[in-house]
């Protein structure tokens, strides 16, 4: 790359294509690439599978073939990033809900948005990118009675810078010649150099691969869970914009690595539930010094339909942490006490739903899912309650990719057909 580096350099990228030089393919591709990766992991050392594509989540993720599938890495201690998608405004500009891709709305993924830094360092400026794809999850299933039952999930957990991200171009790119303005100039003088810029959430779903990478480099014991509850207590929530829209909040690198290196590397499944998760008894600053500005932790993590927030999620070991299960699975607060599918009951925790659904009112912009001021003892944010309703407006465009990061990998999209979820325009 030349004057540009990526986030997690020493890593050993895998490449697996699945799509064709048109930038589509079938989902039987995809399924095919996965279980090449569940066969070799351990020849190749996969630990990663970045999946930056998607394809319209209509059916519920306990049925999707790619959710199942990713299921399977997860279980088998792979951790899963997937792009959000890029559907976060209708053709007219007008934000929009509920449209998370497959199989970024498999509840064990870390599924991730993109945030837009407007070219500064600094975070104060940072935003949502309009186009990032916001929750919750519409994909459903249908009941006895023929009754569609959402699976309404809050998604994304986390977003990445994704706006005019410079990324490798690969030769003779079309996107490249016909967008000459895409094209990046060699530092210091007027040479083109192998480098372009590209929008989407594509472009910061492998943000996040990249600081599981290095996360995983400084702790190599994290299970998916784990690496996903790090990121989010860890992330920085960004001011105006609701969890539908960014989950916990941005990455931070530097809270997350340094976070990674406090937890034990002896914990398993079977450790007892509250056991001390931290190799020190005492707390780590839990604020960033991010160019030069402090970064708050969210110190949270988004549950299914809820939010949990409280210092005990890192200084004592939740049941959930263990390889092969989800955080809707259920929270142990170390009291006994099960926080599961919305509803928490612990020691200073407050009951909620976390996210309210309506079938005929439609989703206020101005409310906060949850107010970052509101919180109960050391567990749950009360959640102020957004509206959803049946009839979300449906985007009908997918921008095409040219491919996907597997493992500390690359790789593409497809089914009906997978389209990726880079828009390769600059927003």
């Amino acid at each position: 790359m030349g004057d540009y580096q990526g986030i997690a350099p020493g890593a050993t990228i895998i490449p697996v294509k699945v799509l064709d030089n048109k930038g589509t393919g079938k989902t039987s591709s995809l399924l095919s690439a996965i279980d090449w990766i569940l066969t070799e992991k351990n020849r190749y050392n996969i630990r990663v599978v970045n999946l930056s594509l998607g394809t319209p989540a209509i059916e519920t993720w306990r049925n999707d073939p790619l959710c199942r599938a990713v299921r399977k890495l997860t279980a088998a201690g792979i951790i899963v990033v997937a792009a959000a998608g890029n559907n976060g405004k209708d053709a007219a500009g007008n934000k929009i809900y509920g449209m998370i891709h497959s199989p970024g709305n498999d509840p064990t993924v870390i599924t991730v948005g993109a945030a837009n830094t407007f070219g500064t360092n600094v975070r104060s400026d940072d935003g949502i990118a309009t186009y990032s794809s916001r929750g919750p999850t519409r994909s459903f299933y249908m009941d006895a009675n023929g009754v569609k039952v959402y699976d309404h999930l809050v998604k994304p957990e986390i977003v990445a810078p994704g706006n005019k991200i410079v990324a490798a171009k690969s030769e003779k790119n079309l996107l490249a010649s016909t967008t000459p303005e895409l094209n990046v100039k060699t530092i210091g003088n007027n040479e083109e150099s192998r480098v372009m810029y590209l929008s989407g959430t594509s472009m910061a779903t492998p943000v996040v691969s990249g600081a599981v990478a290095l996360m995983l480099q400084a702790n190599p014991t994290l299970t998916p869970n784990m690496v996903k509850m790090i990121l989010m207590y860890s992330a920085q929530p960004l001011r105006g914009f609701n969890m539908l829209e960014q989950g916990a909040g941005q990455i931070n690198i530097e809270g997350a690595v340094r976070l990674a290196k406090l937890v034990r590397q002896d914990l398993s499944i079977s450790t007892p539930l509250g056991t001390p998760m931290l190799t020190s008894g005492t707390l780590p600053n839990q604020t960033s010094v991010i160019a030069g500005q402090n970064v708050l932790w969210s110190q949270g993590i988004i549950l299914d339909k809820g939010y949990a927030q409280g210092t005990k999620l890192i200084t004592e070991y939740q049941s959930i942490y263990g390889l092969g299960l989800m955080m809707s699975d259920g929270l142990m607060m170390s009291d006994g006490l099960m926080m599961s599918d919305g509803l928490m009951m612990s020691d200073g925790l407050m009951m909620s739903d976390g996210l309210m659904m309506s079938d005929g009112l439609m989703m206020s912009d101005g409310v906060m899912f949850c107010d970052w001021s509101e919180t109960f003892g050391s567990g749950l944010m009360m959640s102020d309650g957004l509206m959803m309703s049946d009839g979300i407006l449906m985007s009908d465009g997918l921008m095409m990719s040219d491919g996907l990061m597997m493992s500390d990998t690359t790789f593409s999209s497809s089914s009906p057909l997978i389209k990726g979820d880079d828009t390769g325009s600059m927003r």
